[in-house]
């Protein structure tokens, strides 16, 4: 008897792994947008501007690197206007967060350089829709459905396992 249990649960623990096996090496979901940066040198002026991602969704973020612009912001009618960092190594850079309600489509940054005195634009394309939420683990209180889940959970739980020792008692005929 105690053979055919240690199997049972054997099999069982092998059976979880193998189905939790094809998530746990999976390194790339699918995906129906295609998102890379993309560089732009604007008249001989030597200033380059990297937008990265290219395309964005809503509420994401967005990374602008500017080479050969010392000092100076980057605004867009998409996010808020934000400073470039102190150049390390000739590139600036500024982190920019895109408005939730930021219109989807083909969007300009305007590149404000103070140092050399310096406009130069930038496409990037907002996609509709909130990207992930990742990162938040924790934070986020459960929903009144999942909490009447998992209290019913509990309740089914402690009412088998109550019925079970019951049970036991009366076959093998033990007093308390």
């Amino acid at each position: 008897m105690r053979a055919a249990r240690t199997l049972a649960v054997t099999a069982t623990a092998f059976a979880a792994l193998g189905l939790a096996a094809p998530l746990a090496t999976a390194t790339h979901g699918p995906s129906s947008v295609t998102v890379g940066s993309s560089a732009v040198q604007r008249g001989g002026d030597g200033i380059h501007v990297n937008v990265i991602p290219s395309a964005v969704h809503q509420g994401s973020t967005l990374t602008i690197t500017v080479k050969g612009c010392a000092a100076g912001t980057v605004s867009s009618a998409a996010f808020p206007t934000v400073t470039l960092s102190a150049p390390f190594g000739g590139v600036s850079s500024a982190v920019a967060r895109i408005h939730n309600h930021a219109t989807p489509g083909e969007h300009v940054l305007t590149v404000n350089c103070t140092s050399p005195s310096r406009v130069v634009n930038q496409r990037f394309r907002v996609l509709a829709g909130q990207g992930t939420t990742g990162g938040l683990g924790g934070s986020l209180a459960p929903s009144a459905t999942e909490m009447a889940v998992g209290g019913s959970l509990v309740a089914a739980t402690a009412l088998g396992g109550g019925l079970f020792i019951a049970r036991r008692r009366r076959m093998s005929g033990a007093g308390v």
